[in-house]
């Protein structure tokens, strides 16, 4: 699984000019399950996220994580960060889990993230989503489950 994951004031989705979810103070989560991925991504991911300390407190600029400060989260999913631009013009999506597989995964991360007792707004899944946010920071982050680095 991997995560774009920005720190944000308020974040939002739109569906066809509607608003279905919101989230004030917390991260904005947009995440991809890949094909090889599973249960264990998913705890990883979920843990990770629930415990990054990339909050302030006072001079510490990244000292506190959502689950001090009971902030809130918006994952969304979006198989395009596991996009391979390596090669060519065109982005391959090789790597993305099919849609059944992704979008259990995608629900067990939300799930995973709200049995940390935290708030957790979602997307909705294959939908074509205006995602809105006012960015902390800015602080913008990538996480992945497995070893790319």
């Amino acid at each position: 699984m991997r995560a774009v994951v920005q720190r944000v004031k308020e974040a939002w989705v739109r569906i066809n000019g509607e608003e279905v979810s919101r989230i004030g103070p917390g991260l904005l989560i947009l995440a991809g399950v890949a094909a090889d991925d599973g249960p264990e991504d998913v705890e990883y991911l979920a843990k990770k996220l629930a415990n990054l300390r990339i909050f302030a407190e006072g001079r510490r600029l990244m000292h506190l994580s959502l689950l001090d400060l009971q902030y809130e989260a918006l994952i969304v999913s979006q198989f395009t960060i596991l996009g391979d631009c390596r090669k060519g013009r065109r982005p391959s999506f090789d790597q993305a889990a099919p849609p059944e597989l992704a979008e259990k995964l995608y629900e067990d991360l939300v799930a995973a993230l709200a049995g940390y007792g935290l708030r957790v707004a979602t997307g909705r899944f294959r939908e074509m989503m205006e995602v809105g946010l006012v960015n902390d920071g800015p602080v913008t982050l990538l996480l992945d489950s497995k070893k790319i680095f």
